[in-house]
């Protein structure tokens, strides 16, 4: 009797195995390499090119358009725009650079910049030596 027992575990125990086994994910054989043809919305080798003029790329500014029923916004002159937009694109010291001078001839923007930017090397030397022990 209690043989007739351990017979049935033992068919329950390999049917939960083959059920198991059915529930797993599997790839597919063919390397990930999409077919000819198919659909997948993947990125092909080569760019697109552009159905835009070149007029139209030079006076607007393509793709900024935000609404539904708008368009998108005309490229203006220097003169229109804010003086602190223009300066955003100034190159700004680096912390070497910084270092070589004086520190207390600085201007505030340019110590304020020091100070976070040497912070910020102290907290990477910090943080690779606490990574070699």
């Amino acid at each position: 009797m209690a043989m007739n027992h351990i017979r049935s575990l033992r068919s329950i125990i390999i049917t939960k195995e083959a059920v198991g086994l059915v529930g797993r994910r599997t790839f597919s054989a063919g390397g990930g390499k999409a077919k000819k043809g198919s659909k997948g919305g993947g990125a092909s080798d080569a760019p697109k090119a552009s159905t835009l003029s070149k007029e139209v790329k030079s006076t607007t500014v393509v793709g900024a358009n935000v609404l539904k029923d708008g368009a998108d916004p005309k490229v203006l002159p220097d003169s229109e725009y804010p003086d602190w937009l223009l300066h955003l694109l100034d190159k700004r010291p680096a912390l070497s650079e910084l270092r070589r001078k004086n520190i207390e001839t600085l201007p505030y923007e340019d110590l304020k910049r020091f100070v976070k930017l040497d912070n910020r090397a102290r907290i990477k030397e910090n943080n690779s030596l606490k990574a070699k022990n």
